[in-house]
């Protein structure tokens, strides 16, 4: 973790959460079939989210943990989920009137059942008097959701699934909820995207999982496992001046757990090459303006370090006066060594301009160091080092008082996209700078020859361990937001080069004389076709792996 006197923002504790439970009453549309999900209207006076739609739920009471006794259970359901279970069950009798409990025999609950219970008073009481027992079993863990960290009110809440009873219909409290309606999950994100269905962030995100669902059983069938389909407690930036929200698989999260860990909502998200973004205070990022399917957003160049320490420049980038000349005065003009990751034209040109500038202002040339271009390597890809680093070796940025800061990046050789690409660790915060071997919203090319597939899936095992080595929880690619989770999305890494692999495999079996149009065509038939000439590369390097491990597959 970086050391929190770099960290931007001051700690501050978040706000405790309070147990609550959501139930998403499901259906197959009358007539026409199809996925529907039972929805409401809040209150405009509630306190917690006035005006939206949502599904039924509320607070776990303590008389829901107390009321195991009287609900029926599936033999893998935890008591925690059994409570939130029965939680859920009590919520929406309140709230719409819809009783999840059977008779002895059998039969769910009827309008007499419902009429005969008082939704003010002690629920599971009144069903136990009547002979009913909660159909617990029949609830389902779809999800747990924790809500983000910047709210002042804040709800630890498993969303839950069930089928809706035959022959009941949904009556709203008219105190809580209102309107209660049935809809299809894309309808109802169609209408809020029009602004005429207003929902918060966790409705319309699982809404949008939903929506990939056929019919209710399909969700049951998902859900059997008693594992939640996803866990999140979401983080806000800022993107064009406004809060925007992410779970933990979209892009930008990782880099807001590095830079606001408490959600705290002040980090810009916007991709722009005026300006440097500070990701620490040891640390910032200047994004070149060469975007492109290649680049994304454009190349990251970074900044290590400090004014009391000096800084370490990070991939340069393409030799553009402008963003070399802003990438100077964001580290004041004292910049103590280049380093470039490896020698592909987005990353390296800017080296030696960058290094005359600090010279042209009177420093003294600020060494361009990393490992020479191979053989292999592309005539746009040639480079040459003042130095060549050695693997492990680290670089140092100290004051001249070391109390006031030290910087450490130690350097990992990673060869795989090229023959000298390498990362570099910053070990005092517990950072890897991944170059293009780990890049945020898109997949490394691994471009034979100089690129290798057998030695990128070695790199990214010897990734892994540093960062269990080194405590590292975040990669910062040289395209694309932060990473969080580190040796999980190298994990992730790691299972789709080989998914992959496994399809140019079954590719080339199927068609034994095929050409390498024809495999990429059934290997990354997932992909869309204009990107098939540079996925054509890396199911190359696939080939090559797979033939030197299986010599019968030529």
């Amino acid at each position: 973790m970086p050391r929190p006197g770099q960290q931007l923002h001051p700690h501050r504790e978040p706000v405790a959460t309070r147990p609550a439970a959501t139930v998403l009453l499901l259906r197959d549309a009358p007539g026409t079939g199809g996925l529907e999900v039972l929805m409401t209207r809040r209150s405009a006076q509630a306190s917690f989210a006035p005006g939206a739609h949502v599904f039924p739920g509320g607070g776990i009471d303590a008389l829901d943990a107390q009321s195991h006794s009287v609900a029926d259970r599936r033999p893998a359901q935890s008591a925690l989920h059994l409570t939130q279970a029965i939680a859920a069950i009590r919520e929406s009798f309140e709230e719409l009137g819809v009783l999840l409990a059977r008779h002895a025999d059998g039969r769910m609950a009827d309008a007499q059942d419902i009429a005969a219970i008082d939704r003010s008073q002690p629920f599971a009481a009144q069903c136990a008097a009547r002979g009913l027992r909660l159909a617990a079993d029949s609830v389902y863990l779809l999800a747990h959701w924790t809500a983000d960290r910047d709210l002042a009110r804040r709800f630890a809440v498993p969303f839950l699934v069930a089928r809706m009873p035959e022959g009941q219909v949904p009556v709203a409290d008219e105190a809580e909820q209102f309107e209660p309606l049935w809809v299809r999950p894309a309808d109802a994100l169609a209408r809020h995207e029009a602004g005429q269905f207003f929902m918060i962030f966790p409705t319309i995100r699982t809404l949008q999982r939903l929506s990939g669902f056929a019919h209710t059983q399909a969700v049951l069938d998902a859900v059997a496992h008693e594992r939640p389909l996803w866990v999140s407690c979401p983080r806000t930036g800022l993107l064009a001046g406004r809060q925007a929200r992410y779970m933990e698989d979209e892009a930008p999260f990782g880099e807001l757990a590095l830079v606001c860990p408490d959600g705290q909502i002040a980090h810009p998200l916007d991709w722009q090459s005026e300006r440097p973004v500070a990701l620490l205070r040891n640390l910032q990022r200047l994004t070149a303006p060469n975007p492109g399917v290649m680049t994304g957003p454009g190349t990251n160049s970074y900044l290590v370090g400090e004014p009391a320490t000096g800084f370490i420049a990070i991939d340069p980038g393409p030799a553009d006066a402008e963003h070399l000349d802003k990438l100077w005065r964001a580290a004041g003009g004292d910049i103590r060594a280049i380093v470039c990751t490896h020698s592909h034209a987005d990353h390296a040109p800017g080296a030696a301009p960058l290094q005359a500038l600090c010279v042209r202002a009177g420093n003294a040339p600020p060494p361009i160091l990393g490992l020479p271009s191979a053989p292999t390597a592309r005539a746009a890809s040639r480079f040459t080092p003042d130095r060549a680093l050695q693997d492990r070796e680290s670089l140092v940025l100290q004051a001249k008082a070391p109390e006031r800061g030290i910087h450490t990046l130690q350097v990992v050789h990673t060869p795989g996209h090229a023959a000298n690409h390498l990362c570099l660790l910053l070990l005092e915060d517990g950072l890897l700078f991944s170059g293009d071997h780990v890049l945020n919203g898109s997949t490394t090319v691994v471009d034979p020859p100089d690129g290798n597939m057998a030695d990128y899936l070695d790199s990214l095992e010897r990734l892994d361990a540093c960062c269990v080595q080194h405590g590292v929880e975040f990669i910062l690619p040289a395209h694309g937001y932060v990473l969080g989770d580190a040796r999980g999305a190298l994990a992730r890494l790691r299972a789709h080069r080989l998914a992959r692999e496994a399809r140019v495999l079954a590719a080339m079996q199927a068609l034994p004389r095929g050409s390498l149009e024809d495999w990429v065509r059934h290997a990354y038939d997932d992909v869309p076709q204009r990107m098939w000439p540079v996925a054509q590369r890396s199911l190359l390097a696939h080939v090559e792996r797979i033939r030197a491990l299986q010599p019968g597959n030529d």
